[in-house]
């Protein structure tokens, strides 16, 4: 029970990643308050949760924040509209910051918290047809830095998880696009571009992220903040 008595807020957890941190920090004893643009799929997440013997809460209280909300276009720069470039940033790092600034004034109460942002590889790396997504992921660390140096006198330590690419909805509505857009089939997308640069072929798992999200939750100290874990098979390597 790692989380024990703990609350943590999980952007972006009707499904996904979000959603199998929020299962996973459930599972170490924190109280979880989900958070989503899809208010429905947020009710289902939440009473899966309480069925599984989690609790998902109304909250005053808050230890950890899990920045994990986003979206995906996939696109040539030069077709991108202005419109879908402000859409993706704001809901990344707009996102990332107001959540960050509403948690920060109550952590600041307590002492104590953790802020965990979910990047990408592409918060290290680029690819083609992605660049607002590179550049937000890319923003997100920096935040992350600056949130380490400011919360540090109290007590709330900021890192971010890069993982690779991983078989939720979000890659999924990206394998035809990316096909199209290309000229491949699916498979290929699959093979030549989402997981070529990886050591085994294989899709990171939410499992996995979440496990990487659970490491840094419950490490209370600043010796471990500011930093980025990269969670990929090896798609990107430091």
């Amino acid at each position: 029970m790692r989380l024990k008595d703990k609350v943590a807020v999980v952007t972006g957890a009707a499904s996904g990643i979000g959603k199998e941190i929020a299962r996973t920090f459930a599972r170490a004893g924190a109280k979880i308050a989900i958070a989503d643009l899809d208010p429905a799929g947020a009710d289902l997440a939440a009473a899966e949760l309480n069925r599984e013997g989690g609790q998902a809460i109304a909250f005053g209280q808050i230890d950890v924040l899990v920045s994990n909300a986003g979206i995906q276009i996939v696109a040539p720069l030069e077709d991108i509209t202005f419109a879908d470039w402000k859409r993706l940033l704001a809901i990344h790092l707009d996102g990332a910051f107001l959540s960050t600034r509403a948690a920060l004034r109550q952590m600041y109460k307590q002492g104590s918290g953790s802020i965990i942002y979910m990047g990408s590889v592409h918060s290290k790396e680029a690819s083609l047809l992605k660049a607002p997504y590179v550049t937000a992921k890319h923003g997100l660390i920096g935040l992350a830095k600056v949130v380490a140096k400011e919360g540090a006198k109290h007590g709330v330590r900021a890192n971010v998880i890069c993982p690779g690419f991983v078989r939720t909805p979000l890659v999924d509505k990206q394998i035809p696009e990316q096909a199209k857009t290309l000229g491949i089939s699916t498979q290929a997308v699959i093979r030549d571009v989402m997981l070529k640069e990886t050591v085994d072929g294989e899709f990171t798992t939410v499992q996995e992220v979440a496990a990487a999200a659970l490491f840094f939750a419950s490490f209370e100290s600043n010796a471990l903040t500011g930093q980025s874990l990269i969670v990929s098979h090896g798609w990107f390597m430091q």
